[in-house]
């Protein structure tokens, strides 16, 4: 996920809501709602992001942890 606004740069946390196309181009709200919803970019819908329950980190790191077997959860593909 893009971390900024591509039309205002404003920052768009993992928790904020945001606008993607399906190349995931990324606007805060009020950017896509001038834009008509449509991305400048492909010329395709501009629809609500994914807000993530967390952060990203944590998440790739269990994703790491139980594919390599560490910390007895799960085990190595």
């Amino acid at each position: 996920m893009k971390p900024a606004c591509e039309r205002c740069a404003t920052h768009l946390g993992w928790h904020d809501a945001a606008r993607i196309c399906s190349f995931e181009c990324t606007f805060c709200p009020a950017c896509a709602t001038a834009m008509e919803s449509v991305c400048p970019n492909c010329a395709g819908p501009l629809v609500t992001r994914p807000v993530r329950e967390r952060a990203p980190l944590p998440v790739a790191a269990g994703l790491i942890r139980r594919r390599l077997g560490i910390g007895g959860r799960g085990t190595p593909r």
